[in-house]
């Protein structure tokens, strides 16, 4: 199966909520979170309808903690700090990462071709 950068996609933009958890965070160039301080997430979690706060607090037991998640990222995205900002801070990312001097900060899994078959 061919991934993206096979193919020659610029960008591409996985939402994956245990990416570190389940290990996918090898598998791709860059990881960016989003983040929230825990008050706020709590607010916004059980605002949705059918929420509740157990089932919240068993979300969040398997999850890696905020703190954690942040200090693995490449990037981070602080939306307590408004929409605006958060789009100002994405904008900023793409930018980064599409333009032609980019590294990418991690080892990823092979490319199709480098894949034994």
């Amino acid at each position: 199966m061919k991934g993206a950068s096979d193919v020659g996609t610029r960008l591409a933009v996985l939402d994956i909520p245990l990416l570190f958890e389940t290990g996918a965070d090898r598998a791709v160039h860059a990881v960016v979170v989003v983040s929230a301080p825990a008050h706020v997430q709590a607010k916004r979690v059980l605002a949705r309808p059918g929420m509740t706060r157990e089932r919240f607090d068993a979300i969040l037991a398997r999850q890696t903690p905020d703190a954690e998640k942040r200090r693995l990222a490449d990037y981070v995205i602080e939306t307590s700090l408004g929409l605006h900002a958060a789009e100002t801070r994405v904008a900023e990312i793409v930018a980064e990462v599409l333009s032609p001097q980019w590294k990418p900060p991690r080892r990823t899994l092979p490319s199709e071709a480098e894949r034994p078959h």
